[in-house]
């Protein structure tokens, strides 16, 4: 018993200290955060300075707030979100200690509507005669077409030049489901709404593929048409030169005009110094652009008692709150709210980038913007993607803008109801029996198929959820509901198509959507604020931190396949309720 009480007192205090060195480290490890969020340094910006860019990541809409993990140094890549890049290229046109912009080698992991605005961002830069040099080892295609627009383009002469048209490739899952023993019962509305295609076929319904043939024709030929003016190419010519890959080696990219030079890195350097004279034997003066973000001579924000609010919705629209990556229905909903019933801001700017989801969250969302619009204006501004239930929030605003690559429309509705039995029943020798008080108690089982009236009962509700789609649209865009069923159907449209059928009022970008946002609200002078807030440092020390350690630590494995990895993930979100979604994941190469 003597050497009982020793082993428990022994455990005690074991434990005891053991308690009391990882609390230690836990306050430790807080006050190491806190000091270092305290101490964020202003960079200093010297005269004769070019701003770095240099695009490696994917572009959120707006820079997210600093995370533990950064702080503690696990993150080499600085993340800086769209509003920023905009915002500082902005601000470094004007700015007599910046004498060009340095465009680096970039993969330009983001869709091409966020290239769009940058794009132009460099193209209003120039306007101040400061210069835009680019460089690279490898042009990807979408850099290319951001690069184009500089004033130099040069490329290492062992590099690699892409040029060879635009191609997308859709990942079709029936195969692995038939060997799986899993039947994807399908039930939708919509002769385009082919989400559901990857699961129930193994290629492109003919539908499908004259939508994709006909949004990709108006990508590629916006993107032929933005190079032909910057490098004073004529189109076709820029057409015969992709369609036939006469870009193999550097050499052609000049012999073709599409670069200025073919250089090596060191040599671009000593250009760059030239142009800030800058000693040859002495350092570049830059500052990359995330850090001239907090660079100390940044104007001070201008004070008024007029506001226009930023709602930013990026993502898969879902219920509940969400996150920095989804559009949650309740806190898009309460930001909507929060800037409806607060006086001074005049006017609302809904920032819409989103490939839709489930379709009680959009309606939710939608409902706010309704009745955003009865009190004062709102006005949304469309990203990479609106399509869906992307289009279904933004649908009910006074006016919609969109670059002319935003990928939109795909009005309509799906749900899929996974059927399991002949995994369970066939493949692992599981069977299911039970008892039921009703004769539907058991609607949307997935251990067994759909019974023909189940499927009719299902049918019902897609078939009245796309009617009520169509009719906010009809409502919003001022159409005959029957209009907006000839051009919805799950059909897939580009911004610059979605003008000419009424579902787009004019092309622009977020800054455009803001000044006409003021100007039907009646105000030249005012401050944006933008929503919903950001989650702070600590609060990203809760639940959210293991799984960011786990995204950012995928993300670094799979890089450009991550989207793959997206995909699967999506799958999950996608069974059983009805969906207002894309019909699948847009990548252009």
């Amino acid at each position: 018993m003597k050497q009982f009480f020793k082993f428990v007192f022994a455990s005690m205090v074991g434990f005891f200290l053991t308690s009391l060195i990882i609390g230690g480290i836990v306050v430790l490890l807080i006050i190491g955060l806190i000091a270092a969020a305290g101490s964020e340094k202003q960079v200093e910006v010297d005269p004769n300075s070019i701003i770095h860019i240099n695009f490696t990541n994917s572009i959120p809409e707006r820079t997210p707030r600093k995370s533990p993990l950064d702080l503690l140094g696990l993150e080499e890549n600085k993340t800086i979100g769209l509003n920023d890049i905009l915002a500082n290229i902005k601000r470094a046109k004007n700015d007599s200690n910046i004498k060009g912009i340095f465009l680096d080698e970039s993969y330009m992991l983001s869709g091409q509507a966020t290239t769009e605005e940058i794009r132009n961002a460099l193209i209003d830069f120039k306007k101040s005669g400061k210069f835009v040099i680019a460089y690279s080892e490898i042009y990807t295609q979408g850099f290319y077409y951001l690069a184009s627009v500089a004033d130099k383009v040069y490329i290492n002469p062992k590099g690699i030049f892409e040029f060879k048209g635009f191609s997308s490739q859709i990942s079709f899952f029936k195969g692995a489901l038939d060997k799986l023993g899993i039947e994807a019962q399908v039930i939708k509305v919509g002769t385009y709404k082919s989400a559901v295609e990857p699961f129930i076929l193994t290629k492109m319904s003919d539908a499908n593929r004259m939508q994709v043939n006909s949004y990709m024709g108006s990508l590629y030929d916006h993107f032929l048409t933005g190079i032909s003016q910057a490098r004073h190419i004529s189109k076709d010519s820029l057409f015969d030169i992709a369609n036939n890959l006469k870009i193999q080696f550097p050499e052609d990219a000049l012999k073709y005009k599409l670069v200025d030079g073919l250089k090596y890195r060191d040599e671009v350097l000593d250009e760059l110094k030239s142009r800030t004279d800058v000693g040859e034997k002495s350092d570049l003066h830059d500052v990359e652009l995330a850090d001239y973000t907090g660079s100390s001579n940044k104007p001070e924000k201008k004070e008024s008692k007029n506001h226009i609010a930023i709602i930013y919705a990026s993502g898969e629209i879902t219920g509940g709150d969400g996150d920095d990556n989804t559009i949650g229905s309740d806190k898009i909903s309460e930001a909507l709210r929060k800037a409806r019933l607060d006086d001074k801001v005049k006017a609302v700017v809904l920032r819409v980038n989103s490939p839709g989801g489930s379709s009680l969250a959009s309606d939710v969302i939608w409902r706010e913007v309704y009745l955003t619009k009865k009190v004062k204006p709102i006005i949304v501004s469309m990203g990479d993607l609106a399509a869906s239930g992307g289009y279904y929030i933004s649908c009910a605003a006074d006016s919609i803008i969109a670059e002319p690559n935003t990928i939109t429309g795909s009005i309509g509705i799906f749900a899929i109801i996974p059927n399991f039995q002949k995994l369970l029943n066939d493949k692992l020798g599981i069977t299911f029996d039970g008892a039921k008080t009703g004769k539907y108690a058991d609607l949307g089982d997935v251990t067994r198929p759909l019974s023909p009236e189940e499927r009719a009962i299902l049918q019902n509700s897609v078939n009245r959820g796309y009617d009520e789609f169509t009719k906010a649209v009809a409502d919003g865009r001022h159409k005959t509901q029957a209009y907006i069923n000839s051009i919805g159907q799950g059909r897939v449209w580009t911004g610059e198509q979605a003008i000419k059928i009424g579902l787009v009022d004019r092309l622009g970008n977020i800054n455009d959507a803001i000044k006409s946002a003021a100007k039907k609200a009646g105000v030249k002078n005012y401050e944006v604020d933008a929503y919903p807030e950001q989650k702070g440092l600590f609060s990203k020390m809760g639940n959210n931190l293991s799984e960011e350690m786990h995204t950012r630590a995928v993300k670094s494995e799979l890089g450009e396949n991550y989207v793959y990895y997206e995909q699967l993930k999506n799958l999950t979100k996608m069974l059983r309720t009805p969906q207002m979604r894309m019909p699948y994941d847009v990548v252009i190469h």
